[in-house]
């Protein structure tokens, strides 16, 4: 038996001999990507990894109409082109491209000679260097989702809460709803949160929690509405408090500030002068206008606190599997689409990593064995 047939996703394994397909063009190819699922899966890859790369390489198939053994370089272009994509979703879809037609060009799989067999033609690899969108930047999503720097957050934070203290000291109107402002986006970078789960925030989904019980009532934040996979409803999750001084703003603010509307009854945590729940628009514009006061850029939105969220924890040497479970996301590689990390956390975690290897090696410095 030859190498190929013993490979998972090989060609031999996939294609029923004997059989003559009225179209062969597209039975190869539904082969072809069957082979790669069976190959993706005996690597130990995630269902929906797999599934998602194989609509990736259909959608191109689409674009192109052609088949993978006609597919071209300029096709590359021309489609990466075609749609308003962030530069790491670009890289994302012609990354997958590129896996799948290393697979149909790996000799060990079988295809390139079944190729030439049944349609005349061999699939050749057009994803290349120059043709393809590289890794340029510590962070490639849009703008408007990168996270804050801390020296960022801090001037954010420090334009609410001076916001909310003129207004407390000039007994102006409104100095409720500012001191409400400010601790409500402290409550979304330190939960992160969406703005959404923020804002659907009730009374009762701050809890105590058994392990942290220094911590009173906050230790914990019931998230309910989470963002939900379509067509199912909420996702639902606990948050674990990590940072006390989060706690403490709510906990303040709970105490002293929420009463003054007058609003017992109602549920929420957010209230307006009108006795309603604060809505989305209110939180975007709030934060522009903080946006504003502390000097930072035009297009940070109030996503950004979240993805600052995760990549301070990471910087601080949480567990990456924590945080992601902190916000609420199924696979580890959505938390680290979130993650960037600062120059200083990374010198840090340099010297951590050699002072481990030179404790090792018993301060001899070579660390060779």
């Amino acid at each position: 038996m030859s190498q190929a047939r013993r490979v998972a996703g090989s060609a031999a394994l996939v294609l029923v001999d004997g059989v003559t397909p009225l179209r062969p063009e597209p039975a190869l190819f539904e082969a072809m990507l069957e082979g790669w699922g069976r190959q993706q899966r005996s690597r130990r890859l995630s269902g929906p990894l797999v599934e998602s790369r194989e609509r990736l390489v259909r959608r191109f198939q689409a674009f192109t109409m052609a088949w993978p053994w006609a597919w071209t370089p300029e096709q590359v272009e021309a489609w990466s082109g075609s749609g308003r994509w962030a530069h790491s979703t670009i890289r994302s879809y012609q990354g997958a491209l590129a896996v799948f037609l290393d697979y149909a060009c790996d000799a060990r799989y079988g295809w390139l000679a079944e190729c030439e067999q049944r349609v005349g033609a061999r699939p050749a690899q057009v994803c290349h260097e120059w043709n393809t969108a590289v890794h340029v930047a510590d962070y490639e999503g849009r703008a408007e989702r990168r996270p804050l720097t801390r020296v960022e957050l801090q001037a954010f934070f420090d334009a609410a809460d001076d916001r909310a203290e003129a207004a407390a000291s000039s007994g102006r109107k409104g100095w409720l709803a500012a001191f409400r402002d400010a601790t409500l986006f402290k409550a979304v970078y330190g939960w992160g949160l969406r703005r959404r789960e923020a804002v659907m925030l009730d009374v009762c989904d701050f809890t105590a929690n058994p392990a942290a019980p220094e911590l009173g009532a906050f230790g914990a934040c019931q998230v309910r509405f989470g963002k939900a996979m379509r067509g199912s409803p909420p996702k639902r999750r606990v948050v674990a408090t990590v940072m006390p001084w989060a706690a403490q703003a709510m906990q303040q603010y709970m105490a002293e500030v929420r009463p003054r509307y007058g609003c017992d009854a109602h549920p929420a945590v957010w209230l307006t002068e009108r006795a309603a729940r604060i809505s989305a628009r209110q939180v975007d514009d709030r934060f522009a206008q903080f946006r504003v006061l502390a000097g930072l850029p035009a297009e940070l939105s109030v996503h950004c606190l979240r993805h600052s969220y995760v990549s301070h924890l990471i910087e601080d040497g949480t567990d990456p599997l924590f945080v992601q479970q902190q916000v609420g996301h199924s696979w580890a590689s959505t938390t680290a689409t979130y993650t960037t990390v600062g120059a200083d956390a990374r010198n840090r975690m340099l010297r951590s990593a050699l002072s481990r290897a030179f404790e090792a090696d018993g301060g001899g410095g070579d660390g060779r064995r």
